[in-house]
């Protein structure tokens, strides 16, 4: 009796168990777990039954003693009263030098085809806060790019976060693929979020190249995926850029789109039970894109950086709708890409006059940032006069600087025209648009 009784005792004091709860609802995309009270956290991993086998789910909220999840992937043959778990209360990645060269899913799993991903020795948090502000580095040197209208106009320094903001069809995508192969770095990751399923082995195969993907980890979430998978795509993009980062190397960041993750964040917050605000969107979301954005940039002394280079797909052609109004203000730099200049046939249709880069003047030679300012004036001259020229109201000769603008300005534009396959010299273009603005050599292009 005595050896039954301290077995009581020990079993009594050992803590309940609530890693265990079963499915009570299910409305739309939410699906709410009882049984988990004082075990789940917000993120918490959860494995729930099915009919078809084990679904992914992760905790976004709680309400009335009750558990909200939302699935990774189609939750087809759930049923109430099913039996749910959980696996984590956070989830990491381990990414290494075995990950280069392959394509993941927004939970680190592999989607080539290939053999299992090595594991690396120390978990890497897919959501982590960046550097100190105090603490970290400053951008780095000025590098190439390959695209002469950056080079030459919107140049981009090591560790700093540059955004794409275009409309659909303008050549967003292609440029970010000119980006991807000819920028300098040691390591490129590169997030495709919510992009179309028919285009990733385009871009993996015909864009990227064989070159370009030995240096690269593509994670790819289709925009058929779950919206916590898109989201979660964007997470997993950051930590592997941040392990790299962590390693001293210098990594090129690319993010196709930020505003499908935005989007994505929209849908999570809304099934959550969050109130709408500005066209639809959710307060959470301008939370979490300044937390997924700052985490690019200088790592520590010491550390590499974390170059970015994140794509937002604006909406209706409005460069000021709230998502591109937000990101506008966190990043270090913007790219304005217009169907106007598309629709000449200038590509990259980049807007010269309305793109910045906040690195300048400092990161240019200072013969090179006044062959900059003379090319903008030009620019601006043509831009200001172009209706009237065509129409033939001008006649040359009343105003000098027009004259100038109009005999250079179409030769500025040859230059920054540029294809796919054509990778530009950034000294050999400044030498040209030097010429150029100088009057010099007709011969020059």
């Amino acid at each position: 009796m005595q050896t039954l009784a301290s077995a009581a005792r020990a079993i009594g004091s050992l803590p309940l168990d609530l890693r265990h709860g079963r499915v009570v609802s299910v409305r739309g995309a939410l699906i709410e777990v009882e049984g988990l009270g004082g075990a789940a956290q917000i993120g918490s991993r959860m494995s729930i039954e099915t009919g078809s086998g084990v679904l992914a789910a992760e905790v976004t909220g709680f309400e009335s003693g009750l558990a909200q999840c939302l699935p990774f992937s189609d939750p087809q043959g759930l049923m109430v009263g099913t039996a749910a778990w959980l696996e984590a209360s956070s989830f990491a990645v381990r990414p290494c030098d075995g990950w280069l060269g392959r394509m993941v899913d927004g939970l680190g799993r592999p989607i080539d085809g290939k053999p299992p991903l090595p594991r690396g020795p120390e978990p890497q948090p897919i959501k982590a806060s960046p550097p100190a502000a105090a603490a970290r580095a400053r951008v780095g040197r000025r590098i190439e790019t390959g695209v002469r209208s950056l080079d030459l106009f919107v140049p981009l320094c090591r560790g700093q976060r540059l955004g794409l903001f275009a409309g659909s069809g303008v050549g967003k995508s292609v440029l970010l693929s000119m980006l991807a192969r000819w920028t300098e770095c040691d390591v490129a990751v590169i997030g495709l979020i919510g992009e179309r399923g028919r285009e990733v082995q385009e871009f993996v195969e015909d864009d990227l190249g064989p070159e370009g993907l030995a240096r690269s980890v593509v994670v790819v979430a289709t925009s058929d995926e779950p919206a916590l998978m898109r989201r979660q795509a964007a997470w997993t993009t950051m930590a592997i850029a941040e392990h790299f980062r962590d390693r001293g190397l210098n990594v090129l960041c690319l993010m196709d789109s930020v505003t499908r993750f935005a989007m994505a964040q929209r849908e999570i917050g809304l099934a959550s039970g969050e109130p709408p605000a500005t066209k639809g969107y959710t307060p959470t979301v301008f939370a979490e894109l300044p937390r997924l954005l700052e985490r690019a940039g200088p790592g520590l002394p010491g550390q590499g950086s974390i170059t970015g280079l994140f794509t937002v797909l604006v909406d209706g052609d409005d460069h000021n709708e709230p998502v591109a109004d937000a990101v506008r203000g966190i990043l270090d730099g913007h790219v304005v890409i217009t169907r106007r200049i598309a629709e000449r046939g200038r590509y990259p249709a980049i807007d010269l006059l309305k793109s910045v880069s906040r690195t300048l003047p400092h990161c240019l030679e200072t013969e090179q940032n006044d062959t900059r300012l003379a090319a903008r004036r030009v620019l601006s001259t043509y831009a200001d006069m172009e209706d009237i020229v065509r129409l033939g109201a001008y006649k040359a000769g009343s105003n000098p600087d027009v004259d100038n603008a109009v005999a250079i300005a179409p030769r500025i534009e040859t230059l920054l025209t540029q294809g796919k396959g054509d990778r530009g010299d950034m000294k050999q273009a400044f030498a040209t648009m030097a010429q150029l603005v100088e009057g010099g050599d007709e011969d020059a292009l």
